[in-house]
């Protein structure tokens, strides 16, 4: 990998893969993913992050290989927000869990792409408009001062621009048609409630990529590792879900771990032209803060409330039995 291309190319060639491997093989039938699949696909894509790595270190030097795990555990800590707000996304629209993967799968994939655009279009800019990482730097700072200020995360698809545009362009089927997106019927396309839950994935993604990208800009400039560290840490995040959909709020301190992530990342990437800090000095502030908060969850667990009414699965919008708001 010390030289770009071999470097590429590796990578490129591990992820199709390892993604048609996926689809074709172990998902090319919708199932229920059980905890045990889950917990060995996310072994697995840790696993393939951190021998990644090993090369990275390997045929670039330290510097490199410690700006992919930092960049690497920012990515995927932040993500865990994500899980979040997924959980919620597929209790409102109740997903059945056999496709519960497929949403996910396609989710990823629109979530790389835009992730591709958003990381060029942030290294272009920073190169030419060096002002732009104070801004940058602002922006990562406000978010995690938001996120430590917030209750928890919150869905409002009746909000959501894309998917009021998507109601009003197609008619929505009553209920699931199995794995499709869209159905062709009484002569004309359908959209099915599967596309709507995608559409909220993919905008929410959207959303999520606007901190996490300039996060990891905070420590590298560096196309490949920025990209290669976001791809793993993203892609990891199906089997994540599965893994802790239902242990997520065992760590409860974690938000605010995530917070002081992104106003450390922020503080650094504003006050760079002033005070260099060392990459190893950042991975071990990163992960020292997201371990403090795992072990705070663990010794003060959250007090067990009955579950609100609001938390209840709710009919799939735009089926005959819902109004569409």
């Amino acid at each position: 990998m010390a030289n770009p291309v071999v470097g590429w190319t590796v990578f490129v060639l591990l992820v199709g893969v390892l993604l048609a491997i996926d689809l074709l093989v172990y998902h090319r039938r919708p199932h229920a993913i059980s905890l045990r699949e889950a917990l060995l696909g996310s072994a697995l894509w840790v696993s393939l992050a951190l021998l990644f790595n090993l090369g990275v270190f390997l045929a670039r030097g330290s510097q490199a290989g410690f700006e992919f795990l930092t960049g690497y555990l920012i990515e995927l800590s932040l993500s865990v927000d994500n899980l979040f707000v997924f959980l919620l996304i597929f209790r409102y629209f109740s997903v059945p869990s056999a496709l519960e993967h497929r949403v996910l799968f396609w989710g990823v994939m629109g979530a790389v792409v835009m992730r591709l655009i958003f990381i060029f279009a942030g290294v272009a800019l920073l190169e030419r408009f060096h002002w732009l990482i104070y801004l940058f730097g602002a922006i990562l700072i406000f978010s995690g001062i938001k996120i430590a200020s917030h209750d928890g995360p919150e869905i409002h698809p009746e909000r959501n621009p894309v998917l009021r545009l998507l109601r009003r362009l197609f008619p929505v089927t009553p209920g699931y048609e199995g794995s499709r997106f869209t159905v062709f019927r009484d002569g004309r396309r359908m959209v099915t409630p599967l596309l709507m839950v995608l559409v909220m994935v993919e905008t929410t993604d959207l959303v999520f990529a606007v901190d996490s990208i300039p996060a990891v800009l905070a420590i590298t400039r560096d196309p490949f590792i920025v990209i290669t560290s976001n791809v793993f840490a993203v892609l990891g995040l199906r089997a994540l879900f599965f893994s802790i959909a239902g242990l997520m709020r065992i760590f409860h301190y974690l938000p605010y771990g995530l917070s002081a992530i992104l106003v450390f990342v922020g503080a650094k990437m504003m006050l760079s032209d002033l005070f260099h800090l060392p990459i190893a000095v950042a991975l071990g502030v990163v992960g020292g803060i997201l371990a403090l908060s795992i072990v705070a969850s663990i010794l003060h667990p959250r007090p067990v409330k009955p579950d609100s009414p609001s938390t209840e699965p709710k009919e799939v919008p735009g089926s005959r039995s819902r109004p569409t708001p």
